[in-house]
């Protein structure tokens, strides 16, 4: 939603200064953190929304970015507000974006992280995506350095319970 655009923004951006990734090349600095609700009209994609009392805590979203193979998805803007971290928000995210990127056909998700986000990039290991050498399609996100997939046709299901 339009209202939600500068909360999640504001949230994504503080994630990257955080942890010291708010560099060219990143989400940090991309005009579409703006206006999420409008880059999310694209078919194909969708972004969700965890907030708790009316108060945004974060998101992440399912996008076909450009250059991707067919039946391939990124999994984008995975980002959680200081507070809301440590309690399996994240992980409820991640599962409803993987879970509707399978109702919407796709086979694989990719994802671009940064060795910054190593807690992250901790937990995209523990549902399965995989270190590939180097980035796929077109993202513009020349300041990401980490690149995974995860096969959507070989998965298991994940619950938070088997993991920790």
């Amino acid at each position: 939603m339009p209202s939600d655009d500068a909360a999640l923004a504001i949230i994504i951006r503080g994630a990257l200064k955080e942890f010291g990734a708010n560099k060219p090349g990143t989400v940090y600095y991309d005009d579409s953190t703006d206006h999420l609700s409008d880059l999310f009209q694209t078919p194909g994609s969708s972004y969700f929304v965890a907030e708790e009392d009316g108060r945004i805590l974060g998101g992440t979203g399912i996008f076909p970015s450009d250059g991707l193979p067919a039946g391939v998805c990124e999994l984008v803007k995975m980002y959680l507000h200081h507070d809301a971290r440590g309690k399996g928000l994240g992980w409820k995210l991640i599962e409803t974006a993987i879970g509707y990127a399978k109702q919407s056909g796709y086979h694989k998700v990719y994802i671009e992280s940064m060795p910054e986000l190593r807690k992250a990039v901790s937990i995209y290991e523990k549902f399965g995506f995989t270190h590939l050498g180097g980035p796929m399609g077109n993202t513009g996100h020349f300041g990401c350095d980490v690149w995974m997939i995860k096969d959507l046709s070989a998965a298991e299901d994940i619950s938070e319970t088997n993991t920790k």
